[in-house]
């Protein structure tokens, strides 16, 4: 029953984070449809759950098929009219947002549907956690060299190493008390989740610049949207499932 719940919860925020991102979209002048895109997202989550990583893959296909017919029967619409250049424009940014959102979302699925599965999405939280907890302590006290200053001016090579530190240390944790592995798990879990943190964080820093917006939504107060707090989880879940694939945790 918990498992359901959660499976439920994800399909709500995906569905959440698609709006978000499709109305980013139209801030931009690409106009992504909200109901197609968030369909076509609920498509790739039952996907993953019914049917594992084939549905997964399956449902993104027939997820895409429902967002771009949706896209093309708007356009004989004569008031959402476009140029064919601009409708493709508008469906391949529509394909972005169900790869970036509901497909990556969508490992997190994965995880918890095997036994034990629930302790794996609990080790990719604590650790995604961490990972932001060490850059911002450490960035705060010791921050001095910029790390990315033309894509996320606040980020540090102090702040990384902090990241670093922690994410190995709630690493190896969970990885003993948690998921029941061996100490050396929890330093791979540490290292890959930093590497796909940092980069989750700094991927959405470039799409909101490119779609000049500062934030994906104002719904939570003070930071912004839901996938503005998602943007280091997302690509840190397909990270967290290759590691679990490999110990043969999950299949």
């Amino acid at each position: 029953m918990i498992k359901q719940v959660f499976v439920l919860l994800v399909a709500i925020i995906v569905s959440i984070a698609l709006v978000e991102l499709a109305s980013a979209f139209r801030v931009a002048g690409r106009r992504v449809p909200r109901i197609g895109v968030v369909l076509g997202g609920l498509v790739v989550v039952a996907g993953a759950y019914f049917w594992r990583a084939e549905g997964m893959l399956i449902g993104l296909f027939v997820g895409s098929a429902i967002l771009t017919a949706w896209r093309l029967i708007e356009g004989l619409i004569p008031r959402w009219e476009m140029p064919p250049r601009t409708l493709v424009r508008d469906v391949f940014s529509g394909l972005f947002s169900l790869v970036y959102v509901a497909f990556l979302a969508s490992f997190t699925v994965l995880l918890v549907a095997k036994d034990n599965g629930q302790w794996w999405v609990l080790a990719l939280v604590a650790i995604v956690v961490s990972v932001d907890v060490g850059a911002y302590a450490a960035g705060v006290t010791l921050g001095k060299h910029k790390m990315t200053p033309r894509i996320s001016p606040n980020k540090t090579w102090e702040g990384f190493a902090g990241a670093a530190a922690a994410a190995v240390a709630v690493g190896v944790v969970v990885s003993i008390f948690a998921l029941d592995q061996p100490w050396w798990v929890g330093i791979v879990l540490g290292v890959v989740v930093l590497l796909t943190a940092t980069g989750g964080d700094l991927t959405e820093s470039l799409i909101k610049r490119n779609l000049g917006v500062k934030d994906m939504s104002s719904w939570i107060p003070g930071h912004g949207g839901f996938l503005d707090r998602l943007d280091s989880i997302l690509p840190s879940a397909v990270g967290v499932y290759g590691v679990a694939l490999t110990l043969g945790v999950v299949s």
